[in-house]
């Protein structure tokens, strides 16, 4: 049985909303047609994906299980469509993805150099997308921040570098030579937890009073703005401490929690040249800056 990748996309809308009307909406379908297609996939899976009773639609653990495949079919799917397409142009293009407070110029502008007649372009990421573009096939390789869910994908580790975190210019903290993060376990963090585990464990930590909640800002220009205006913190790597000067904000070393890691990822099913080429390149430039 081949699995059809309409009713994958509609399954995963269904997964997401957890809400049939919600999902039919997304999609521009009417909701009995929606849910015929889920049983009809059900079936086809010999496996129950969603329970549905007066609290609601929940996944079920094959529909849990489902999800994650999904997204991954469906993004490697997209992105066959994106190398046909390519192909069909006659065009060759290399993308490499990068997230923000890091530079990738000499490795691009060497691997142009080195192939004239290929297009070498760039992709600012961030967290919610630094993978996603790897496996949707908007770039061939990308400098990720981990943690990231490296399934799926090959990686090596071009560099380390400490974190700060970021905050008001009036915070108690601010002219800090450096502070514990136990320091910030009761404030609002600006990004998403799985991005500062440290942060996480450390606020699970505590039992009296309120929880320490977080507010999820996109991009880092995004979340200058809210530190500024008092609204919380955020953890960044040291590199962007540098690369975003505002008056506003003041940049405090964590002395405990680990470095952030720098890696190169792509599709482990590529067999694309270009990426072995461009992974020596972007070491090579590495090595020399350090040197």
């Amino acid at each position: 049985m081949d699995l059809d990748l309409r009713k994958l996309r509609y399954f995963v809308a269904v997964a997401e909303e957890l809400n049939f009307r919600r999902a039919a909406e997304r999609l521009h379908l009417a909701q009995p047609v929606l849910s015929r297609q889920i049983r009809a996939l059900e079936k086809e899976l010999h496996a129950r994906l969603f329970t549905r009773d007066n609290t609601g639609t929940q996944l079920t653990e094959a529909g849990y299980q489902l999800l994650n495949d999904a997204t991954v079919l469906l993004a490697n799917a997209e992105a066959a469509q994106r190398r046909v397409a390519r192909a069909a142009a006659g065009t060759v293009t290399f993308t490499v993805g990068f997230m923000p407070g890091l530079t990738v110029t000499d490795p691009v502008r060497a691997l142009g150099a080195a192939h004239p007649d290929i297009n070498v372009e760039v992709l600012r990421t961030d967290w919610t997308n630094q993978v996603a573009v790897l496996h949707d096939g908007r770039a061939d390789i990308g400098y990720v921040r981990m943690p990231v869910d490296r399934t799926g994908l090959k990686s090596s580790l071009l560099f380390t570098e400490p974190r700060v975190a970021v905050l008001p210019a009036s915070h108690r903290l601010a002219g800090k030579e450096k502070v514990s993060i136990h320091d910030l376990a009761d404030e609002h963090l600006l990004q998403h937890p799985e991005a500062v585990p440290e942060w996480r464990a450390v606020a699970t930590e505590l039992r009296d009073g309120p929880r320490p909640s977080f507010v999820e800002a996109r991009s880092v220009e995004e979340k200058l703005e809210r530190v500024a205006a008092g609204r919380g913190f955020s953890v960044l790597p040291e590199s962007a401490s540098r690369y975003y000067q505002r008056p506003d904000v003041a940049w405090v070393p964590i002395a405990d929690i680990p470095p952030n890691e720098v890696r190169l990822a792509w599709v482990a099913a590529q067999r694309n040249p270009l990426i072995a080429e461009f992974v020596q390149l972007a070491e090579n430039a590495v090595m020399q800056a350090g040197s």
